[in-house]
C-alpha cells in the first residue's frame, strides 16, 4: 500500500507525525479480512490485533522519542460488516484498558469527512485503520470532552507495568461485555437511586 500520500496531506493536523516517520516509529499492518468472515470475528480479531500493537508499543514509550511512537492496523475487504462497524466495541474497550497507562486509540474509515477544531477540513482516508500511539497528556485530554472519564484518566496516566486486564478475563466476549457497560457519550447517565425507606421496628 503506498500510504505516503495520506500520511503527508494529514501532516498538517498532527504535529508529531512527520516527526515519528522522520524517525521509523510509526508502523502500518494491513488485515485482510475475508469475505466470508463473520462480524463477531472479525470484532474479536481487530481487538486482537489493538491489544497486540498497545502491548508492543508500550515498552518504546520511555525510550528516546517514545512519543513519537504510532502503530496503525489498517483493515481492507470484507462484505459482512463495514470496518466502522468492527471497529466500535475493540476501539471503545481499548480505550478505557490503555488510557490509564498512557496510551491513546483513535478510528479513522474509509470516506469519513471531518473538520478540526480550527474548521480545516481532514483529509479523507482512502482506507479504514485503527491507531495506537503514545498519549500527550497535556493535549489529548482536549479530544476527550464527551466522555471526561477518560481524559481525567488520560492526564493522570502513568504506566506502572501494570496488566490492563486487572479484574477482567482475557477472553474477548468478556471485555466485549464489559465494554458495554461503560458509559458512551450518547448515553444518558442513570437516574440517581432512591435510599430505600427506613423502617423503624
Amino acid at each position: 500500500m503506498d500510504i505516503s500520500g495520506y500520511v503527508r496531506a494529514v501532516a498538517s493536523h498532527c504535529p508529531f507525525l512527520m516527526p515519528s516517520v522522520a524517525r521509523r516509529l510509526t508502523g502500518w499492518t494491513v488485515y485482510e479480512i475475508s469475505e466470508s468472515a463473520r462480524p463477531m470475528e472479525v470484532e474479536a480479531e481487530v481487538f486482537h490485533a489493538g491489544f497486540q500493537a498497545a502491548e508492543w508499543i508500550r515498552p518504546l514509550t520511555t525510550r528516546p522519542h517514545g512519543t513519537l511512537v504510532c502503530e496503525n492496523i489498517v483493515l481492507l475487504g470484507g462484505r459482512a460488516a463495514t470496518p466502522r462497524e468492527v471497529m466500535g466495541w475493540p476501539h471503545w474497550a481499548l480505550k478505557h484498558l490503555y488510557g490509564p497507562v498512557g496510551l491513546m486509540f483513535g478510528k479513522f474509515w474509509a470516506g469519513e469527512e471531518g473538520t478540526d477544531r480550527q474548521g480545516r477540513r481532514i483529509p479523507v482516508p482512502p482506507f479504514s485503520f485503527l491507531t495506537a500511539r503514545c498519549a500527550i497528556r497535556s493535549l489529548d485530554p482536549r479530544f476527550l470532552t464527551d466522555t471526561p472519564d477518560l481524559a481525567r484518566s488520560l492526564s493522570t496516566a502513568m504506566d506502572d507495568g501494570r496488566t490492563v486486564f486487572q479484574g477482567l478475563p482475557y477472553e474477548w466476549k468478556a471485555v466485549k461485555k464489559w465494554a458495554s457497560s461503560l458509559l458512551s457519550p450518547h448515553q444518558p447517565l442513570p437516574p440517581p437511586r432512591r435510599p430505600a425507606a427506613h423502617r423503624s421496628s
